[in-house]
């Protein structure tokens, strides 16, 4: 493409991943006023449940499909599907609604991020994705801080709905870039259509649904049967997939010791990361008191971290081995993930920022690192599906971490109510988040309640906690070197007709 034609693309690209970071941050601190007047805190989680299942069944699809349809129809029709959604979301009038729009806007953005990176990888060198890293994290880093302030705004001073309508004006202008200057690749058509991996696609999306309701019911007959019947499912999904001419899930990556690493990686970072992003606010507003606002900018310093470690570890990955880098990560994320286990209804907000900006440089830090050397690393015409299946493994960390946190929060919830006193079933939670029914109650009963909230939520943290050190145990199976000796070493591997190199000297 020409470099007119490429700046374009690259801008549309930053939209993309303006409207995914204001997307994460919006929401959250938006849901503890949502919850405040349509109640429904027992469901909480199901409103970050929906969109991350959604974007995660569908991710490793879209990638496959841009693969061989194309990316910019595939693009298309990704960020149509999720500016369908943040309309609907800004129209809903209860929480199930909400949560069902939710999972339309999930499925858009299941495409929008990876083939946001496939674009990226598809145009730029190793050297020159190094670079431009800086200029998307900045992108990101922007939202990132405008994000939570605008949410809090919008959500004091005007309606939550338009947190969702935000999204409208940057997403159709990002549609219209990448529309008019991408240009792509020749690819086969009929005899190609005919093998996507559509029983592939179907038993993928059955299995996670299907495994993520029985987490979500964790304890319950009905949770174990459907966690029983999610192995049988997933486990067909691998015979289906060994077997398929174009895996929806690239199964032969795994033997790659880089891919898998970064997969495992990204599955437990991902759990620690997005499940404590979405109980932060709930935390800060209902425990602590404040307000949408104030709740946004306790997220400020998570997102600016994990912005500015991305632009620096980027940089370093031509000098370093991406495995130090991704190890040093780790580490700050399990350790921000532990003071946060220590929280309670005394922590003050200054420590909250604090831990969450240790986790935000740690994630950093280790995700730029993993996706780059992925990229650089896998054959070309595996890009599209490498880069989508590691996307899909932090969604899918994501998705189970907010469930498994959803479910443990309302069981030691309960638990804790009843140990003070209190019928669970008969007290509403929901009044910490309204103002009018706040007012209404006691002292003594809006002190229990905060008490009651404030050890739930420490539990959901703790599980962070078990989520990160598992990650940096994982990140420790890396091979090491530099990604340019890794390159070259399977470069001559290739040649030689040998297997894809698993490890590398130099550091």
């Amino acid at each position: 493409m020409s470099r007119q034609r490429v700046i374009l693309v690259t801008i549309g690209v930053m939209f993309s991943l303006f409207l995914a970071s204001m997307e994460a941050t919006v929401i959250a601190t938006a849901m503890p006023t949502i919850v405040g007047q349509l109640g429904g805190l027992s469901i909480y989680s199901w409103v970050f449940s929906a969109y991350m299942l959604a974007s995660t069944t569908s991710v490793p699809i879209f990638g496959k499909l841009s693969d061989i349809y194309g990316r910019r129809p595939i693009y298309a029709a990704a960020m149509a599907l999720f500016l369908a959604g943040c309309f609907l979301c800004g129209q809903a009038q209860s929480m199930p609604q909400l949560i069902a729009f939710r999972a339309v806007q999930g499925l858009g953005a299941g495409g929008l991020m990876p083939l946001a990176f496939i674009l990226i990888g598809d145009m730029f060198t190793l050297e020159q994705r190094t670079k431009m890293q800086g200029f998307f994290s900045g992108v990101w880093g922007v939202s990132s801080v405008v994000g939570p302030l605008l949410g809090g705004f919008l959500v004091d001073q005007v309606s939550w709905r338009w947190v969702f309508y935000i999204n409208l004006a940057p997403g159709l202008i990002a549609a219209a870039l990448v529309w008019l200057a991408w240009q792509d690749k020749p690819h086969e058509d009929g005899a190609t259509a005919a093998r996507v991996d559509y029983l592939g696609a179907i038993l993928l999306t059955v299995g996670v649904v299907t495994l993520l309701m029985g987490l979500f019911e964790l304890g319950t007959g009905p949770g174990w049967a459907l966690l029983a019947l999610a192995v049988l499912f997933l486990a067909a999904l691998a015979w289906v997939e060994w077997r398929a001419v174009e895996p929806i899930l690239p199964l032969l990556l795994f033997r790659d010791r880089i891919f898998a690493t970064a997969c495992a990686q990204g599955v437990l970072a991902g759990w620690a990361m997005f499940g404590s992003l979405s109980f932060v606010p709930l935390f800060v507003q209902a425990v602590l008191g404040t307000s949408a606002t104030a709740a946004g900018a306790t997220l400020t310093p998570m997102l600016l971290g994990w912005v500015f470690a991305s632009i620096i570890g980027s940089r370093m990955l031509l000098r370093f081995s991406y495995r130090s880098l991704a190890l040093t990560g780790m580490s700050l994320l399990t350790l921000g993930a532990g003071r946060m286990a220590w929280i309670d209804a005394n922590a003050s907000q200054i420590s909250l920022m604090i831990n969450l900006a240790l986790m935000g440089v740690g994630m950093g830090l280790s995700i730029p690192a993993f996706l780059i050397a992925v990229q650089s690393t896998v054959r070309p015409r595996e890009m599209g599906a490498a880069t989508s299946t590691l996307q899909f493994s932090r969604s899918i960390g994501g998705a189970l971490g907010v469930s498994v946190m959803g479910a443990v929060l309302s069981f030691r919830l309960a638990a804790r109510l009843a140990e003070a006193g209190l019928d669970p079933v008969a007290i509403s939670v929901d009044s910490l988040l309204d103002p009018l029914a706040q007012a209404a109650n006691s002292l003594v009963l809006e002190s229990t309640l905060r008490s009651a909230l404030a050890g739930a939520i420490q539990g959901v943290f703790v599980i962070a906690l078990i989520a990160a050190a598992l990650g940096l145990l994982a990140t420790t199976f890396a091979p090491s070197g530099r990604i340019a000796q890794l390159v070259a070493q399977r470069a001559g591997g290739e040649k030689s007709g040998q297997a894809a190199p698993s490890s590398a000297s130099g550091r």
